[in-house]
Protein backbone atom coordinates (compact mmCIF):
# COMPACT_ATOMS: atom_id res chain seq x y z
CA UNK A 1 0.00 0.00 0.00
CA UNK A 2 2.76 2.26 0.92
CA UNK A 3 4.61 1.70 -2.69
CA UNK A 4 1.43 2.35 -4.59
CA UNK A 5 0.55 5.46 -1.97
CA UNK A 6 4.02 6.64 -3.68
CA UNK A 7 3.02 5.98 -6.83
CA UNK A 8 -0.11 7.27 -6.96
CA UNK A 9 1.27 10.60 -6.11
CA UNK A 10 4.20 10.32 -7.92
CA UNK A 11 2.28 10.55 -11.46
CA UNK A 12 0.90 13.64 -10.66
CA UNK A 13 4.55 15.24 -10.35
CA UNK A 14 5.83 13.61 -13.04
CA UNK A 15 3.11 15.08 -14.86
CA UNK A 16 4.03 18.57 -13.46
CA UNK A 17 7.02 18.65 -14.43
CA UNK A 18 6.36 17.21 -17.77
CA UNK A 19 4.40 20.14 -18.42
CA UNK A 20 6.60 22.53 -16.89
CA UNK A 21 9.24 21.14 -19.14
CA UNK A 22 6.81 21.40 -22.64
CA UNK A 23 5.91 25.31 -21.25
CA UNK A 24 9.44 26.41 -20.97
CA UNK A 25 9.88 24.47 -24.32
CA UNK A 26 7.08 26.24 -26.15
CA UNK A 27 8.13 29.85 -24.41
CA UNK A 28 11.67 29.19 -26.44
CA UNK A 29 9.73 28.67 -29.28
CA UNK A 30 7.99 31.53 -29.52
CA UNK A 31 10.98 33.63 -28.25
CA UNK A 32 12.74 31.71 -31.40
CA UNK A 33 9.68 33.11 -33.62
CA UNK A 34 9.78 36.90 -32.26
CA UNK A 35 11.31 38.04 -35.70
CA UNK A 36 8.19 36.52 -37.49
CA UNK A 37 5.40 37.77 -35.11
CA UNK A 38 7.44 41.37 -35.69
CA UNK A 39 7.12 40.33 -39.34
CA UNK A 40 3.42 39.45 -39.28
CA UNK A 41 1.92 42.88 -37.07
CA UNK A 42 3.91 45.05 -39.43
CA UNK A 43 2.76 43.61 -42.10
CA UNK A 44 -0.90 43.77 -41.04
CA UNK A 45 -0.59 47.00 -40.10
CA UNK A 46 0.71 48.16 -43.39
CA UNK A 47 -2.28 47.00 -45.19
CA UNK A 48 -4.80 48.83 -42.79
CA UNK A 49 -8.17 46.94 -44.23
CA UNK A 50 -11.41 47.86 -43.22
CA UNK A 51 -14.16 44.98 -42.32
CA UNK A 52 -15.00 42.55 -44.68
CA UNK A 53 -12.39 44.11 -47.17
CA UNK A 54 -9.61 42.63 -45.72
CA UNK A 55 -8.23 40.86 -48.66
CA UNK A 56 -4.55 40.93 -48.30
CA UNK A 57 -4.65 40.00 -44.63
CA UNK A 58 -6.22 37.15 -46.14
CA UNK A 59 -4.02 36.20 -48.56
CA UNK A 60 -0.83 36.97 -46.24
CA UNK A 61 -1.92 34.79 -43.79
CA UNK A 62 -3.26 32.14 -45.17
CA UNK A 63 0.06 31.73 -47.65
CA UNK A 64 2.04 31.42 -44.68
CA UNK A 65 0.10 28.99 -42.96
CA UNK A 66 -0.13 26.79 -45.43
CA UNK A 67 4.02 26.73 -45.97
CA UNK A 68 3.56 25.70 -42.64
CA UNK A 69 1.65 22.90 -43.43
CA UNK A 70 -1.69 23.77 -42.38
CA UNK A 71 -4.97 22.91 -44.33
CA UNK A 72 -7.08 26.21 -46.02
CA UNK A 73 -10.42 26.61 -46.53
CA UNK A 74 -11.51 30.34 -47.66
CA UNK A 75 -14.64 32.26 -48.35
CA UNK A 76 -15.79 30.67 -45.18
CA UNK A 77 -19.65 31.09 -44.09
CA UNK A 78 -20.04 33.20 -47.34
CA UNK A 79 -17.25 35.90 -46.67
CA UNK A 80 -14.55 36.27 -49.17
CA UNK A 81 -11.69 37.51 -46.79
CA UNK A 82 -12.76 34.68 -44.76
CA UNK A 83 -10.69 31.83 -43.75
CA UNK A 84 -9.61 28.49 -41.54
CA UNK A 85 -6.41 27.03 -41.25
CA UNK A 86 -6.36 23.32 -39.51
CA UNK A 87 -3.82 20.92 -38.50
CA UNK A 88 -4.46 17.53 -36.97
CA UNK A 89 -1.60 15.47 -34.82
CA UNK A 90 -2.60 11.80 -34.90
CA UNK A 91 -5.92 10.87 -33.97
CA UNK A 92 -7.71 12.11 -30.97
CA UNK A 93 -6.85 14.61 -28.73
CA UNK A 94 -8.59 18.01 -28.29
CA UNK A 95 -9.56 20.14 -30.71
CA UNK A 96 -8.04 24.04 -29.62
CA UNK A 97 -9.82 26.82 -31.88
CA UNK A 98 -7.58 30.10 -31.86
CA UNK A 99 -9.06 33.46 -32.94
CA UNK A 100 -8.21 37.11 -33.09
CA UNK A 101 -9.78 40.00 -35.60
CA UNK A 102 -8.23 41.79 -38.09
CA UNK A 103 -10.03 44.57 -39.01
CA UNK A 104 -9.06 48.40 -38.86
CA UNK A 105 -10.80 51.69 -38.38
CA UNK A 106 -12.38 54.24 -41.04
CA UNK A 107 -10.17 57.48 -41.09
CA UNK A 108 -7.53 56.01 -38.27
CA UNK A 109 -4.57 56.00 -40.24
CA UNK A 110 -1.31 57.20 -38.19
CA UNK A 111 2.29 57.13 -38.74
CA UNK A 112 3.87 54.36 -36.04
CA UNK A 113 5.94 55.64 -33.94
CA UNK A 114 4.80 59.73 -33.95
CA UNK A 115 3.85 60.63 -31.11
CA UNK A 116 1.23 63.49 -32.60
CA UNK A 117 -1.75 62.87 -35.35
CA UNK A 118 0.72 62.15 -38.63
CA UNK A 119 -2.05 60.37 -40.87
CA UNK A 120 0.28 57.88 -43.20
CA UNK A 121 -2.47 58.38 -45.71
CA UNK A 122 -4.91 61.02 -45.41
CA UNK A 123 -8.22 59.94 -44.99
CA UNK A 124 -7.88 56.64 -44.81
CA UNK A 125 -8.28 53.72 -42.65
CA UNK A 126 -6.03 52.67 -39.62
CA UNK A 127 -5.38 50.20 -36.98
CA UNK A 128 -7.04 52.26 -34.40
CA UNK A 129 -8.26 48.95 -32.25
CA UNK A 130 -4.59 46.91 -32.76
CA UNK A 131 -5.83 44.58 -34.71
CA UNK A 132 -3.21 43.88 -36.77
CA UNK A 133 -1.44 42.34 -34.11
CA UNK A 134 -3.35 39.19 -32.54
CA UNK A 135 -2.97 36.98 -35.30
CA UNK A 136 0.44 37.83 -34.80
CA UNK A 137 0.02 36.18 -31.29
CA UNK A 138 -1.76 33.30 -32.40
CA UNK A 139 0.31 32.01 -35.00
CA UNK A 140 3.21 32.23 -33.20
CA UNK A 141 1.98 30.09 -30.91
CA UNK A 142 0.43 27.85 -32.56
CA UNK A 143 3.52 26.88 -34.87
CA UNK A 144 5.47 26.69 -31.16
CA UNK A 145 2.93 24.61 -29.96
CA UNK A 146 2.60 22.35 -33.42
CA UNK A 147 6.66 21.59 -33.02
CA UNK A 148 6.50 20.19 -29.61
CA UNK A 149 3.43 18.12 -30.23
CA UNK A 150 5.01 16.24 -33.44
CA UNK A 151 7.98 16.23 -31.08
CA UNK A 152 6.35 14.08 -28.42
CA UNK A 153 3.48 12.64 -30.83
CA UNK A 154 0.56 14.52 -28.86
CA UNK A 155 -2.40 14.06 -31.10
CA UNK A 156 -4.87 17.21 -31.22
CA UNK A 157 -5.87 19.68 -33.88
CA UNK A 158 -5.18 23.33 -33.93
CA UNK A 159 -7.53 25.66 -35.90
CA UNK A 160 -6.75 29.19 -36.51
CA UNK A 161 -9.24 31.68 -37.86
CA UNK A 162 -9.62 35.50 -37.93
CA UNK A 163 -12.46 37.59 -36.70
CA UNK A 164 -13.66 39.14 -39.59
CA UNK A 165 -15.53 42.73 -39.81
CA UNK A 166 -15.77 42.30 -35.86
CA UNK A 167 -15.87 46.75 -35.92
CA UNK A 168 -19.41 46.12 -37.67
CA UNK A 169 -20.06 42.74 -36.04
CA UNK A 170 -20.43 40.95 -38.93
CA UNK A 171 -18.01 37.67 -38.64
CA UNK A 172 -18.36 35.59 -36.25
CA UNK A 173 -22.35 35.13 -35.98
CA UNK A 174 -22.32 33.58 -39.38
CA UNK A 175 -18.87 31.48 -38.26
CA UNK A 176 -21.36 29.80 -36.11
CA UNK A 177 -24.39 30.10 -38.19
CA UNK A 178 -21.83 27.51 -40.59
CA UNK A 179 -20.82 25.34 -37.98
CA UNK A 180 -17.13 26.61 -37.90
CA UNK A 181 -17.06 25.45 -34.20
CA UNK A 182 -19.53 22.35 -34.23
CA UNK A 183 -16.61 19.82 -32.87
CA UNK A 184 -14.21 22.32 -31.21
CA UNK A 185 -13.34 21.61 -27.63
CA UNK A 186 -12.08 25.02 -26.59
CA UNK A 187 -11.81 28.33 -28.10
CA UNK A 188 -8.89 30.98 -27.73
CA UNK A 189 -9.44 33.86 -28.72
CA UNK A 190 -7.05 36.90 -28.52
CA UNK A 191 -7.45 40.50 -28.21
CA UNK A 192 -4.99 44.26 -27.48
CA UNK A 193 -4.55 45.54 -24.60
CA UNK A 194 -2.48 47.66 -22.06
CA UNK A 195 -1.63 44.56 -19.59
CA UNK A 196 -2.22 40.68 -19.81
CA UNK A 197 -5.37 40.27 -18.29
CA UNK A 198 -8.32 37.73 -18.71
CA UNK A 199 -11.90 37.07 -17.29
CA UNK A 200 -14.33 34.52 -16.98
CA UNK A 201 -18.29 34.83 -16.14
CA UNK A 202 -20.46 37.51 -18.35
CA UNK A 203 -18.30 40.92 -17.98
CA UNK A 204 -19.22 44.61 -18.70
CA UNK A 205 -20.82 44.96 -21.69
CA UNK A 206 -23.64 44.32 -23.75
CA UNK A 207 -24.45 42.51 -27.08
CA UNK A 208 -26.27 44.13 -30.27
CA UNK A 209 -27.75 43.80 -33.49
CA UNK A 210 -27.02 46.19 -36.39
CA UNK A 211 -29.93 46.79 -38.04
CA UNK A 212 -30.63 49.19 -41.50
CA UNK A 213 -34.12 50.03 -42.34
CA UNK A 214 -34.91 51.35 -45.93
CA UNK A 215 -37.34 53.57 -46.84
CA UNK A 216 -38.93 54.09 -50.03
CA UNK A 217 -41.08 57.01 -51.14
CA UNK A 218 -41.24 58.58 -54.59
CA UNK A 219 -38.97 60.85 -56.51
CA UNK A 220 -40.03 64.83 -57.47
CA UNK A 221 -38.85 68.47 -58.11
CA UNK A 222 -38.26 69.47 -54.52
CA UNK A 223 -39.25 73.67 -55.83
CA UNK A 224 -41.33 73.00 -58.92
CA UNK A 225 -43.73 70.17 -57.28
CA UNK A 226 -42.93 68.33 -54.09
CA UNK A 227 -46.33 67.57 -53.27
CA UNK A 228 -46.19 64.78 -56.49
CA UNK A 229 -43.07 63.44 -54.35
CA UNK A 230 -43.38 61.20 -50.72
CA UNK A 231 -39.91 61.68 -49.18
CA UNK A 232 -38.18 58.69 -47.36
CA UNK A 233 -35.71 60.77 -45.55
CA UNK A 234 -38.98 62.44 -43.82
CA UNK A 235 -39.41 58.47 -42.92
CA UNK A 236 -35.66 58.17 -42.05
CA UNK A 237 -36.28 61.32 -39.42
CA UNK A 238 -39.98 60.03 -38.38
CA UNK A 239 -38.30 57.00 -37.73
CA UNK A 240 -35.09 59.21 -35.49
CA UNK A 241 -37.40 60.84 -33.95
CA UNK A 242 -40.26 58.47 -33.08
CA UNK A 243 -37.09 56.39 -31.11
CA UNK A 244 -36.18 59.46 -29.63
CA UNK A 245 -39.14 59.46 -28.03
CA UNK A 246 -38.85 55.48 -26.65
CA UNK A 247 -35.43 56.66 -24.62
CA UNK A 248 -36.94 57.14 -21.39
CA UNK A 249 -39.06 54.10 -21.64
CA UNK A 250 -36.14 51.76 -22.17
CA UNK A 251 -33.97 50.06 -19.47
CA UNK A 252 -30.64 52.52 -18.74
CA UNK A 253 -28.49 49.52 -19.29
CA UNK A 254 -29.51 49.74 -23.26
CA UNK A 255 -27.30 51.38 -25.65
CA UNK A 256 -28.64 52.76 -29.05
CA UNK A 257 -27.24 54.88 -32.22
CA UNK A 258 -27.71 55.74 -35.36
CA UNK A 259 -26.30 56.83 -38.61
CA UNK A 260 -28.37 58.15 -41.07
CA UNK A 261 -26.78 56.13 -44.36
CA UNK A 262 -28.56 57.29 -46.99
CA UNK A 263 -29.98 60.27 -46.97
CA UNK A 264 -30.91 60.95 -50.64
CA UNK A 265 -28.73 62.46 -53.42
CA UNK A 266 -29.18 66.21 -53.63
CA UNK A 267 -31.59 69.05 -51.97
CA UNK A 268 -33.81 69.56 -55.12
CA UNK A 269 -34.95 66.65 -55.33
CA UNK A 270 -37.47 64.66 -53.21
CA UNK A 271 -35.22 61.58 -51.55
CA UNK A 272 -37.13 58.57 -53.37
CA UNK A 273 -34.43 55.85 -51.16
CA UNK A 274 -33.28 56.69 -47.70
CA UNK A 275 -31.66 54.46 -45.28
CA UNK A 276 -30.83 55.11 -41.45
CA UNK A 277 -28.67 52.19 -39.32
CA UNK A 278 -29.13 51.19 -35.95
CA UNK A 279 -26.85 49.45 -33.22
CA UNK A 280 -28.96 48.42 -30.78
CA UNK A 281 -27.24 47.01 -27.68
CA UNK A 282 -28.68 45.40 -24.40
CA UNK A 283 -27.33 42.69 -22.01
CA UNK A 284 -29.57 39.59 -22.25
CA UNK A 285 -30.73 37.81 -25.76
CA UNK A 286 -34.57 38.86 -24.42
CA UNK A 287 -33.72 42.58 -24.15
CA UNK A 288 -32.00 42.55 -27.65
CA UNK A 289 -35.21 40.48 -29.40
CA UNK A 290 -36.95 43.29 -27.62
CA UNK A 291 -35.56 46.54 -29.17
CA UNK A 292 -35.35 44.81 -32.31
CA UNK A 293 -39.30 44.38 -31.79
CA UNK A 294 -39.86 47.94 -31.29
CA UNK A 295 -37.83 49.19 -33.58
CA UNK A 296 -39.39 47.72 -36.44
CA UNK A 297 -42.92 49.32 -35.00
CA UNK A 298 -41.17 52.36 -34.68
CA UNK A 299 -40.18 51.67 -38.59
CA UNK A 300 -43.33 51.08 -39.35
CA UNK A 301 -44.96 54.29 -38.12
CA UNK A 302 -42.65 56.11 -39.44
CA UNK A 303 -43.51 54.77 -42.81
CA UNK A 304 -47.21 54.77 -42.37
CA UNK A 305 -46.32 58.95 -41.19
CA UNK A 306 -44.83 59.86 -44.21
CA UNK A 307 -46.92 57.38 -46.89
CA UNK A 308 -43.90 55.45 -47.59
CA UNK A 309 -42.57 52.10 -47.32
CA UNK A 310 -40.04 50.05 -45.15
CA UNK A 311 -37.63 47.05 -44.91
CA UNK A 312 -34.73 46.31 -42.83
CA UNK A 313 -31.69 44.28 -43.04
CA UNK A 314 -29.99 42.57 -40.41
CA UNK A 315 -25.84 43.87 -41.03
CA UNK A 316 -24.54 42.01 -38.02
CA UNK A 317 -24.85 40.40 -34.63
CA UNK A 318 -23.42 39.80 -31.30
CA UNK A 319 -24.25 38.03 -28.59
CA UNK A 320 -23.60 38.80 -24.95
CA UNK A 321 -20.79 37.41 -23.57
CA UNK A 322 -19.72 34.60 -21.00
CA UNK A 323 -16.46 33.72 -20.47
CA UNK A 324 -15.37 29.92 -18.92
CA UNK A 325 -13.76 30.00 -15.52
CA UNK A 326 -11.05 27.08 -15.83
CA UNK A 327 -9.61 28.01 -18.77
CA UNK A 328 -9.49 31.81 -17.40
CA UNK A 329 -7.82 30.39 -13.92
CA UNK A 330 -5.48 28.07 -16.50
CA UNK A 331 -4.46 31.29 -18.55
CA UNK A 332 -3.88 33.98 -15.43
CA UNK A 333 -1.48 31.29 -13.74
CA UNK A 334 0.70 31.79 -17.09
CA UNK A 335 0.08 35.27 -17.33
CA UNK A 336 1.24 35.61 -13.18
CA UNK A 337 4.60 32.93 -14.78
CA UNK A 338 5.16 35.19 -17.91
CA UNK A 339 4.72 38.68 -16.46
CA UNK A 340 4.31 42.12 -17.98
CA UNK A 341 7.37 42.43 -21.03
CA UNK A 342 10.75 44.37 -19.58
CA UNK A 343 9.81 47.73 -21.40
CA UNK A 344 12.69 50.35 -21.54
CA UNK A 345 13.79 54.06 -20.98
CA UNK A 346 12.51 54.33 -25.00
CA UNK A 347 9.79 52.58 -24.31
CA UNK A 348 8.76 54.43 -21.02
CA UNK A 349 9.34 58.04 -22.55
CA UNK A 350 7.46 57.21 -26.03
CA UNK A 351 4.49 55.77 -23.85
CA UNK A 352 4.48 58.64 -21.31
CA UNK A 353 4.90 61.64 -24.64
CA UNK A 354 1.77 59.98 -26.05
CA UNK A 355 -0.22 60.32 -22.98
CA UNK A 356 0.96 64.00 -22.38
CA UNK A 357 -0.04 64.71 -26.05
CA UNK A 358 -3.56 63.19 -26.27
CA UNK A 359 -3.91 64.30 -22.47
CA UNK A 360 -4.91 61.10 -21.67
CA UNK A 361 -6.49 59.86 -18.01
CA UNK A 362 -3.51 57.81 -17.58
CA UNK A 363 0.22 59.35 -17.99
CA UNK A 364 2.31 57.07 -15.74
CA UNK A 365 3.85 55.36 -18.91
CA UNK A 366 3.31 51.54 -19.83
CA UNK A 367 1.93 49.01 -17.38
CA UNK A 368 4.24 47.01 -15.49
CA UNK A 369 1.55 44.89 -13.41
CA UNK A 370 -1.13 42.46 -14.48
CA UNK A 371 -4.86 42.78 -14.40
CA UNK A 372 -6.34 40.52 -11.28
CA UNK A 373 -8.59 38.27 -12.41
CA UNK A 374 -11.20 38.82 -10.07
CA UNK A 375 -15.07 37.45 -10.24
CA UNK A 376 -17.48 38.90 -12.63
CA UNK A 377 -19.46 42.19 -11.37
CA UNK A 378 -22.68 40.82 -10.24
CA UNK A 379 -24.60 43.82 -12.07
CA UNK A 380 -22.85 43.92 -15.15
CA UNK A 381 -22.26 47.78 -16.62
CA UNK A 382 -23.38 48.71 -20.11
CA UNK A 383 -20.31 48.69 -22.45
CA UNK A 384 -19.60 47.54 -25.94
CA UNK A 385 -20.34 44.31 -27.96
CA UNK A 386 -17.93 41.69 -29.39
CA UNK A 387 -19.33 39.45 -31.50
CA UNK A 388 -16.88 36.71 -29.78
CA UNK A 389 -20.21 36.45 -27.80
CA UNK A 390 -21.34 34.37 -30.55
CA UNK A 391 -18.51 32.01 -29.64
CA UNK A 392 -18.45 31.63 -26.19
CA UNK A 393 -22.17 29.97 -26.58
CA UNK A 394 -20.87 27.41 -28.86
CA UNK A 395 -17.61 25.97 -26.75
CA UNK A 396 -15.83 26.86 -23.34
CA UNK A 397 -13.98 30.35 -24.77
CA UNK A 398 -11.50 33.07 -22.88
CA UNK A 399 -9.98 36.13 -24.04
CA UNK A 400 -6.70 36.26 -23.54
CA UNK A 401 -5.33 39.92 -23.15
CA UNK A 402 -2.41 41.45 -24.25
CA UNK A 403 -0.05 44.10 -23.67
CA UNK A 404 0.36 45.90 -27.11
CA UNK A 405 -0.82 49.53 -26.47
CA UNK A 406 -0.23 52.35 -24.37
CA UNK A 407 -2.60 52.71 -21.39
CA UNK A 408 -4.87 55.34 -21.75
CA UNK A 409 -5.73 55.87 -25.74
CA UNK A 410 -9.30 56.10 -26.83
CA UNK A 411 -10.09 53.01 -28.60
CA UNK A 412 -11.30 52.97 -32.44
CA UNK A 413 -8.85 56.37 -32.67
CA UNK A 414 -5.67 57.35 -34.25
CA UNK A 415 -4.01 57.50 -31.60
CA UNK A 416 -4.23 53.53 -30.55
CA UNK A 417 -2.43 52.80 -33.91
CA UNK A 418 0.54 54.54 -32.65
CA UNK A 419 2.31 52.30 -30.54
CA UNK A 420 1.29 49.50 -32.95
CA UNK A 421 3.92 49.00 -35.22
CA UNK A 422 6.68 49.49 -32.49
CA UNK A 423 9.40 47.96 -30.08
CA UNK A 424 5.67 47.90 -27.85
CA UNK A 425 3.64 45.97 -29.64
CA UNK A 426 6.45 43.83 -31.00
CA UNK A 427 7.03 43.41 -26.92
CA UNK A 428 3.68 42.96 -26.43
CA UNK A 429 2.92 40.41 -28.91
CA UNK A 430 5.61 37.85 -27.78
CA UNK A 431 4.21 38.13 -24.17
CA UNK A 432 0.71 37.05 -25.44
CA UNK A 433 2.38 34.44 -27.90
CA UNK A 434 3.84 33.25 -24.84
CA UNK A 435 0.67 32.88 -22.58
CA UNK A 436 -1.69 31.41 -25.43
CA UNK A 437 0.88 28.88 -25.95
CA UNK A 438 1.24 27.75 -22.21
CA UNK A 439 -2.23 27.84 -22.45
CA UNK A 440 -2.47 25.11 -25.13
CA UNK A 441 -0.35 23.25 -23.67
CA UNK A 442 -2.55 22.64 -20.50
CA UNK A 443 -5.40 22.01 -22.80
CA UNK A 444 -3.23 19.41 -24.23
CA UNK A 445 -1.95 18.04 -21.27
CA UNK A 446 -4.29 18.43 -18.24
CA UNK A 447 -7.49 16.17 -19.18
CA UNK A 448 -9.06 17.17 -16.17
CA UNK A 449 -8.54 21.03 -16.98
CA UNK A 450 -10.80 20.26 -19.90
CA UNK A 451 -13.51 18.11 -18.47
CA UNK A 452 -13.79 21.42 -15.92
CA UNK A 453 -14.36 23.66 -19.06
CA UNK A 454 -16.88 21.49 -20.27
CA UNK A 455 -18.57 21.31 -16.89
CA UNK A 456 -18.48 24.71 -16.48
CA UNK A 457 -19.81 25.50 -19.53
CA UNK A 458 -23.20 22.66 -19.32
CA UNK A 459 -23.82 23.47 -15.86
CA UNK A 460 -22.91 26.94 -14.89
CA UNK A 461 -23.16 28.87 -18.24
CA UNK A 462 -25.60 26.80 -20.02
CA UNK A 463 -27.71 25.67 -17.38
CA UNK A 464 -30.35 27.86 -17.34
CA UNK A 465 -29.41 30.16 -20.83
CA UNK A 466 -28.33 28.97 -24.22
CA UNK A 467 -27.44 30.56 -27.67
CA UNK A 468 -30.24 32.39 -28.97
CA UNK A 469 -28.85 33.18 -32.51
CA UNK A 470 -30.07 36.49 -33.92
CA UNK A 471 -29.61 36.27 -37.70
CA UNK A 472 -31.99 34.15 -39.80
CA UNK A 473 -31.31 31.77 -42.08
CA UNK A 474 -31.98 34.28 -44.67
CA UNK A 475 -29.67 37.14 -43.29
CA UNK A 476 -26.87 37.27 -45.79
CA UNK A 477 -22.72 38.97 -45.05
CA UNK A 478 -23.07 42.80 -45.77
CA UNK A 479 -19.90 42.27 -47.63
CA UNK A 480 -19.98 45.15 -49.59
CA UNK A 481 -19.63 47.00 -47.00
CA UNK A 482 -16.39 49.18 -47.15
CA UNK A 483 -15.49 48.04 -50.39
CA UNK A 484 -15.72 51.72 -52.47
CA UNK A 485 -13.67 53.17 -49.03
CA UNK A 486 -10.91 50.82 -49.52
CA UNK A 487 -11.03 51.14 -53.60
CA UNK A 488 -10.49 54.81 -52.95
CA UNK A 489 -7.47 54.46 -50.66
CA UNK A 490 -5.94 51.18 -51.49
CA UNK A 491 -3.62 52.82 -54.31
CA UNK A 492 -1.91 54.71 -51.90
CA UNK A 493 -1.96 52.41 -48.89
CA UNK A 494 -0.12 49.50 -51.49
CA UNK A 495 2.96 51.58 -51.89
CA UNK A 496 3.73 52.17 -48.49
CA UNK A 497 2.85 48.05 -47.63
CA UNK A 498 5.61 46.57 -45.23
CA UNK A 499 8.26 45.05 -47.53
CA UNK A 500 10.41 43.07 -44.67
CA UNK A 501 13.23 41.62 -47.29
CA UNK A 502 14.51 45.13 -47.63
CA UNK A 503 13.71 46.48 -44.11
CA UNK A 504 14.13 45.46 -40.78
CA UNK A 505 10.67 46.69 -39.22
CA UNK A 506 8.30 49.08 -40.57
CA UNK A 507 9.29 51.92 -38.60
CA UNK A 508 12.53 51.83 -40.20
CA UNK A 509 10.70 51.46 -44.21
CA UNK A 510 8.94 54.62 -43.05
CA UNK A 511 12.23 56.86 -41.87
CA UNK A 512 10.81 56.86 -38.18
CA UNK A 513 13.43 57.28 -35.48
CA UNK A 514 12.42 55.10 -31.95
CA UNK A 515 11.40 56.96 -30.23
CA UNK A 516 10.50 60.17 -31.20
CA UNK A 517 9.20 62.87 -28.86
CA UNK A 518 8.15 65.89 -28.63
CA UNK A 519 4.28 67.15 -29.17
CA UNK A 520 5.03 67.39 -32.93
CA UNK A 521 5.47 70.48 -35.66
CA UNK A 522 2.23 72.11 -35.35
CA UNK A 523 2.61 72.83 -30.97
CA UNK A 524 5.89 73.20 -31.32
CA UNK A 525 5.89 76.80 -33.13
Amino acid sequence: MAVAGVLILAAPIDAQAARSGAKAEVVRGVEERAKLAQMINDQLFSYSELGFQEHETARHLTALLEKEGFSIARNVAGLPTAWTASWTNGAGGPVIAIGSDVDGIPKASQMPGIPWRQPIVEGAPGHGEGHNSGQAVNIVAALAVKEWMVRTKMPGTLLIWPGIAEELLGGKAYFVREGVFKDVDVVLFSHVASTLATAWGQPNGTGLVSVEYLFKGESAHAAHAPWRGRSALDGVMAMANGWEMWREHLRTEQRSHYVISDGGDQPNVVPPEAKIWFYLREQSFDAIAKMLERADKVADGAANMTDTTVSRRVLGAAAIQHFNRPLAQAAYANMVAVGMPKWDNDDQAFARTVQANIDAPVKAGLATKLAPLGPPPEEPKSAGSDDIGDVSWQAPTITIRYPASIPGVPAHNWAAAIAMATPIAHKGVVTGAKVMAMTMIDVLTRPKLLVDAKTYFRDVQTKDQHYVPILTQDDAPAIWMNGETMMRYKPELAKRYYDPERYETYLEQLGVTWPTLGTGPAKSQ
